[in-house]
């Protein structure tokens, strides 16, 4: 049989070392045709064009010549996937790079999976800018800029500026006390704003101020000195210190050019239904809103919170600590990232390699340090497996537990040494995933190297090597929701660690759990089965009942705010017994029956509470017996026993009579006399 995929592997004019073995056995396993070549970018190109007329997909394993390759099959017309994955930096590069092969073989297994494409949000500016100062820098500024964008001058006006001799463009007096929106379309609130007098003679003079105005345009050029309005990353909005000559020109020469329709990338999906932010105006889970960094996301008002793509700046912490799986990491999305970890995973394996390291890295910063550790040092060591994403901040525990499931002996971050924005909550799902390696006996197998230095991420590396994987990987595909995923991983690590503990207690604000009822205090309202938005709590239709499904809770506290008993506790926490996937009766009391019909209604101990209650309470329309019998009835037998009885509703006893003021005093006379 043919093999579906050609794989081409080149020496690099004999630079490193390729493990012919190892990799024929990998391509092998995957389905595909091995050949090699020692220069096959220039001496040896006849091997590609011939490789393209058999219109099969075709691996390259070389990144720096791609755009040569590229254009070459485009000329030929080649319209096969055309793949291209480094192993020279990667792998052959390294101190270690003769026994590469196995990893070699597991890069060119996860570039034949295939990335959905990228999805596009759209913003457009007209041109339209503030510009916020409070010297003669901001003219300046504006003047230079006043043939590209429709401009207006917002002056704070603590320093003496001197008019402008003619009037190109607005120049008002004002403080930007807030803003909210995106390249093409700001709203800025002003207070103490104000029109410069026509009469401004050696500086400007203002009239009286006006508080809370505002002002909309597409572009905010601030050159205020003041506090930043917003998140560095916001797009369209530009911010410079008026002392600094050089960033003054960077940022005027970048608002010339916002002018036109601008595409982004859309970092992440939103879907409103599996939001477990609120219910019924109680707040559930706020782990994104607690991390995003750019304000991106805000409350809604509604059950779900609102996701604006156009600020969104992609460093994927939402998603990386989102329960539900309601924002989930577009580019790429969860599940195809997890489809090229498990297959250069499991295609490290099938070539022979043994105890993997999995390096997660990005292209800025990661991908350099590589480099430069290829080309400067030792190269990285030959199971170091290396795994490029958009944004290391991204990941999330279905990946995090993928990796090991699939085999992985450890797992490191690449990051720099100074954090970013939106880190924390992979550095959240760190803790997690290793006190979950550590209940199961594995030990904490993960971590993050933060550095700048290409020679200390070497040392980190080769520090790694006690690590050892003491389990049979799995194998599984991952398919459904990443919650769906994280599970299945979790379950494989535990089934193959051997590990004896069901339950494994995870550190705080853990997506999974239990949420404990003291079953004492608890009155079957069934308020929490209305909120949970992942059904973990539900009721029996048929009988006063209260079951719980451990798999299905991801902690997010609506069933502990809404509890009107306030008999609900959260405690995460993982559990690998069987009775985690099946609801189980938390509580159940017997219905009440209808001694007229012999119809279920409600449940038997809230109608004896509230007849207690009533009688204790001396109220006047149950004080008869017969009537306070009448509440044992079911709603369609009480109306009709209060028919038959002719029992008036409106009926009260005597009132008791009415005492004036005259009525008081004589009562305080007599008193007197008593006394």
């Amino acid at each position: 049989m043919t093999a579906s995929r050609i794989a081409f592997v080149c020496s690099c004019e004999d630079t490193m070392t390729l493990d012919g073995k190892a990799l024929a056995k990998g391509c092998a396993a995957q389905g595909a045709e091995l050949r090699t070549a020692e220069h096959l970018c220039r001496s040896q190109m006849d091997r590609f064009l011939k490789a393209l007329g058999e219109n099969r997909p075709v691996t390259v394993a070389c990144t720096q010549e791609a755009p040569l390759f590229a254009q070459e099959a485009e000329e030929v017309g080649f319209d096969a996937p055309l793949d291209f994955v480094n192993v020279r930096e990667h792998g052959g590069w390294s101190a270690e790079g003769g026994e590469a092969g196995p990893k070699m073989a597991g890069l060119l297994a996860a570039a034949a999976v295939p990335l959905p494409g990228i999805s596009l949000v759209s913003m457009t500016s007209q041109g339209i800018a503030l510009i916020l100062g409070r010297d003669a820098v901001a003219l300046e500024a504006a003047r230079a800029l006043s043939d590209k964008l429709d401009i207006t001058v917002l002056l704070t006006g603590e320093e003496p500026v001197t008019p402008a001799r003619r009037v190109e463009f607005p120049v008002l007096r004002g403080r930007a006390r807030s803003a909210t929106g995106h390249l093409g379309d700001f709203t800025v609130v002003v207070d103490d704003t104000s029109a410069a007098s026509p009469a401004s003679r050696g500086t400007y003079l203002w009239g009286e101020g006006k508080n809370g105005t505002q002002s909309r345009c597409d572009v905010i050029l601030d050159l205020s000195g003041r506090p930043a309005l917003f998140h560095e990353t916001r797009q369209g909005y530009l911010r410079a210190d008026p002392n600094d000559a050089v960033a003054v020109a960077k940022a005027m020469a970048a608002a010339g050019e916002l002018v036109g329709t601008f595409d982004k990338p859309r970092f992440v999906n939103f879907e409103q239904g599996l939001c477990a932010h609120n219910r019924n105006k109680k707040t559930g889970c706020t782990r994104c809103l607690d991390l995003c960094p750019t304000g991106a996301i805000t409350p809604s008002g509604k059950d779900w919170v609102n996701v604006s793509n156009e600020i969104c700046a992609g460093c994927g912490a939402c998603a990386a600590v989102c329960p539900t799986g309601a924002i989930q990491y577009a580019l790429p999305t969860a599940d195809a990232l997890a489809r090229r970890m498990r297959a250069m995973l499991l295609g490290f394996a099938e070539a022979g390699g043994r105890d993997p390291i999995l390096l997660i890295h990005d292209d800025a910063h990661g991908e350099a340090l590589i480099d430069a550790l290829a080309r400067h040092g030792e190269g990285l060591p030959a199971r170091v497996l290396p795994l490029r994403v958009n944004e290391v901040s991204q990941l999330d525990l279905s990946l995090l537990a993928g990796a090991f499931a699939w085999g992985a002996a450890g797992l490191r971050l690449l990051m720099p040494a100074r954090r970013g924005h939106g880190t924390e909550g992979v550095f959240r799902n760190l803790d997690y995933l290793n006190a979950a390696l550590e209940g199961m006996g594995l030990g904490a197998r993960a971590a993050a190297i933060e550095t700048d230095d290409p020679f200390t991420l070497g040392e980190a590396l080769s520090a790694l090597k006690p690590l050892r994987t003491r389990w049979t990987a799995d194998s599984f595909l991952p398919l459904g929701a990443p919650r769906e995923v994280m599970r299945q991983a979790f379950r494989a690590l535990h089934g193959a660690s051997g590990a004896t503990a069901t339950q494994v207690a995870m550190p705080e604000k853990a997506p999974f759990g239990l949420a404990k009822v003291d079953t004492e205090g608890c009155t079957l309202c069934l308020s929490c089965t209305m909120v949970c938005p992942t059904s973990a709590f539900t009721a029996n239709p048929d009988t006063p009942q209260l079951r719980f499904l451990e798999d299905a809770c991801v902690q997010c506290g609506l069933c502990a705010v809404t509890c009107p008993e306030k008999v609900i506790t959260l405690e995460p926490r993982l559990n690998f017994a069987p009775e985690a996937a099946r609801p189980m009766v938390v509580k159940e009391e017997p219905p009440a029956e209808c001694p007229s019909c012999g119809k279920l209604f409600g449940m038997k101990s809230s109608v004896e509470r509230v007849k207690a209650k009533l009688v204790a309470s001396g109220h006047w329309m149950f004080q008869d017996p017969a009537r306070l019998a009448m509440l044992d009835l079911c709603e369609d037998c009480r109306v009709t026993a209060a028919t038959n009885a002719a029992l008036d509703p409106y009926a009260t006893t005597e009132r008791p009579k009415t005492k004036t003021t005259e009525d008081y005093l004589h009562e305080a006379e007599r008193a007197k006399k008593l006394n």
